[in-house]
């Protein structure tokens, strides 16, 4: 199937489920246009690997570990080689309407090595497309990019870089401030599981931050990276709350009271977020979601933060992107040895259930359905001024107030 195909496809099942009228349909794309659309957590448009090239590794006897490095470089950089993928590329950002990604630039964990990776190959994409899709650095690079008909990603990671030597505190904390200069703007505290930092979502734990990880927020306040607990315990959620002076987020989760998942957050934890003045982003993930598990009950999630917390703390932070498969070289199938599940990626047992991973979900919350997202909130009846909030603004205001006021230096943190 054509690239123009699917995503025509997945716009009907969307417009099937949502029957909007049209004139809620025109509004809503018109204010798609007319915004900044910040994607609060996601992917810029990836594509699927070169099976003969990973044949020919794994015939050369590749370790594990260089067949995920392989994989990885070719579905985030392929595109830029191939005249298909790249069109493919070009054509997905497009229907997307999106204006920035906050982009997953670093592989889940906390090794230097396996952050910088896909910081290097991200960049690496932005440095080749600077004409289409540049990196930004600081917000009003995104407001020049929305200026321009430009896109744009702003770095995330999903876990802090830190040596793990251990001798000194402020040895471990200095790369949260090397890793802002190579432009990454916000971290994941844990992924799924414990690290030094905190508890992750994962754990059967009610363990929080640990006196290191308080530490490690200060820091990221110090130097301006936004504190993410998307992927992070309930109680370790709430002491980044209570910890960090500068706004904080959970970038892409979903709600308990409507949906009881080990990636939602209950009201207090949502509150207390929202009172350091950051926002929740809704994903399009159906288990996470819950009830019909489409755009509808993304648009159910929003809603409900609207209606108990207000606008101005409720973005979309899809954990989606789109594949680029438009790719007339695959063989059909590369066998490769069975690898155990790598311990950060471990979920609790019915995190993803047979009813919510059906095709027409996926499809009515593809990523390139963004400008139908607008539309769902056209009709609930948001006004222009949430909605632009909504799609762009709240991620914005965020990244704006976490900057510092000036630059830091290496440090300089006074440690207890």
């Amino acid at each position: 199937m054509s690239t123009s195909d699917r995503i025509e496809r997945d716009k009907q099942v969307a417009l099937e489920t949502l029957e909007p009228s049209q004139k809620d349909l025109d509004h809503g794309l018109e204010l798609h246009k007319e915004f900044i659309v910040f994607d609060s957590y996601g992917f810029s448009p990836t594509s699927v690997p070169d099976s003969g090239v990973l044949a020919k590794a794994i015939e050369a006897g590749a370790w594990p570990n260089e067949l995920q490095d392989l994989t990885e470089e070719m579905s985030m950089t392929r595109h830029l080689t191939d005249p298909i993928g790249l069109q493919s590329y070009k054509e997905a950002w497009k229907a997307s309407g999106v204006t920035c990604v906050f982009q997953n630039a670093g592989q889940e964990g906390n090794r230097m090595d396996r952050i910088i990776k896909r910081h290097a190959r991200f960049t690496y994409v932005t440095d080749k497309l600077g004409d289409f899709v540049f990196r930004a650095a600081f917000p009003q690079d995104i407001e020049q990019a929305k200026q321009e008909g430009r896109h744009c990603l702003y770095f995330s990671a999903n876990g802090v870089p830190v040596p793990q030597r251990w001798d000194t505190v402020a040895e471990e904390l200095g790369f949260i401030r090397i890793f802002y200069q190579l432009g990454c703007r916000m971290m994941h505290l844990t992924y799924n599981r414990w690290n030094m930092i905190g508890v992750g979502c994962g754990e059967d734990s009610t363990g929080g931050l640990s006196d290191f990880g308080h530490e490690v927020v200060r820091e990221m306040n110090r130097v301006g990276i936004i504190v993410d607990v998307a992927h992070s315990g309930l109680q370790t959620s709430m002491d980044a709350a209570k910890t960090s002076e500068k706004p904080m987020v959970a970038s892409h989760s979903s709600c308990w009271s409507l949906k009881e998942h080990c990636r939602a957050k209950t009201d207090e934890i949502m509150r207390a977020i929202f009172q350091t003045e950051g926002y929740m982003g809704i994903c399009c993930i159906p288990s996470f979601l819950g009830g019909t598990g489409d755009i509808i009950a993304l648009l159910d999630h929003i809603d409900y933060i609207v209606k108990n917390f207000g606008a101005d703390y409720v973005a979309i932070g899809t954990d989606v992107g789109y594949r680029i498969q438009t790719y007339d070289d695959q063989p059909k199938s590369v066998q490769s040895q069975k690898l155990r599940t790598a311990f950060r990626s471990l979920w609790p047992e019915n995190s993803f259930t047979p009813e919510y991973q059906q095709s027409w979900q996926m499809q009515s919350l593809a990523w390139t359905n963004w400008p139908l997202f607008t539309v769902g909130l056209v009709q609930r009846g948001h006004s222009d001024e949430d909605i632009q909030k909504i799609i762009g603004g709240n991620v914005m205001r965020v990244a704006q107030a976490v900057l510092p006021d000036k630059p830091s230096f290496a440090f300089l943190v006074t440690l207890t």
